[in-house]
């Protein structure tokens, strides 16, 4: 039973990163029906860049500027990859330009910070703790906090801020919140923002457990988007419950059977999920009138 805990501890830390980068995929699609495929090199640019900045400001002052790196990536991600195609109504081309530009990102980071994998310093002491008998590293707790205060600061900003709920607005009824003299089109550039932000707080999450290069982001989203399509690619709860089932399954799948098959179990259920409820576990399937 120990051993079994350890392992759903394990599991929830790696499943919160996933719901932290599916929560990005679950921003754009709401306001644009859009999604950034280069979400995974957000991250990891994101990771890039922080330890870039942690021997000049310390892994505490670093988190801010990465954030605003981020929110300043997304802005750039949609205005080059994600307007042009929505502009002449192209359904795949938006598909394309996000993957061009994520490839061109992993190029200009293996460039700069070369192709071999880097170190990234952990600000929180690397001996494992025990709780309830489970040790658990300082870092995955961090990790399990530091998502759920991210989506959580994203409701908030949602709820109370009129930015925020402008997002809200454009995300029920695009159409509708153009009428009402809402800038749709600064809402989804924000909403590209805040999504690249998300996951550029991601990479530097997970960056002190891992290892830190120019391909970490690539599985990382991979899965990710596997986690929105299972919760429900509009449901903020739907992406938080969809990374906790798939990390705690890796997790119990590669000890009790097989590390070669830990990826199994997320490819069945994300099969299954779509044979049975298209729109997610959490999903709404909307009938929309001709």
């Amino acid at each position: 039973m120990q051993i079994f805990l350890q392992l759903v501890a394990s599991g929830v830390a790696v499943g919160m990163i996933y719901a932290a980068i599916a929560f990005g995929y679950q921003l754009t699609f709401a306001t644009s029906k859009t999604l950034n495929f280069g979400q995974g090199e957000a991250l990891m640019l994101g990771a890039l860049f922080g330890l870039t900045l942690v021997p000049f400001t310390g892994y505490w002052l670093m988190l801010p500027l990465v954030l605003v790196f981020g929110f300043a990536l997304g802005a750039v991600v949609e205005r080059l990859g994600v307007r042009p195609a929505v502009k002449i109504k192209s359904e795949y081309g938006w598909i394309m330009a996000t993957i061009a530009l994520g490839i061109i990102f992993k190029n200009v980071a293996e460039n700069v910070w070369g192709r071999d994998d880097l170190k990234f310093p952990s600000p929180l002491p690397e001996e494992a703790l025990i709780v309830g008998g489970v040790r658990v590293l300082p870092m995955e707790l961090m990790i399990v906090a530091g998502a759920l205060l991210m989506m959580l600061a994203v409701e908030i900003f949602n709820r109370r801020s009129i930015w925020g709920k402008a997002v809200v607005a454009t995300s029920n009824d695009i159409d509708a919140a153009g009428l009402m003299g809402i800038n749709t089109r600064k809402v989804i550039t924000l909403s590209y923002s805040i999504s690249a932000m998300t996951a550029a707080f991601a990479g530097v999450l997970v960056a002190p457990v891992t290892l830190t290069g120019a391909t970490m982001g690539s599985v990382l989203a991979l899965k990710a988007f596997a986690v929105a399509i299972i919760g429900g690619l509009e449901s903020g709860l739907g992406v938080i419950v969809g990374g906790l089932i798939l990390g705690v399954a890796e997790t119990l799948t590669g000890f009790y059977i097989s590390t070669g098959y830990k990826d199994v179990p997320g490819l069945i259920l994300l099969l299954a999920v779509l044979a049975v409820r298209p729109v997610g576990l959490f999903g709404k399937a909307v009938i929309k009138k001709v």
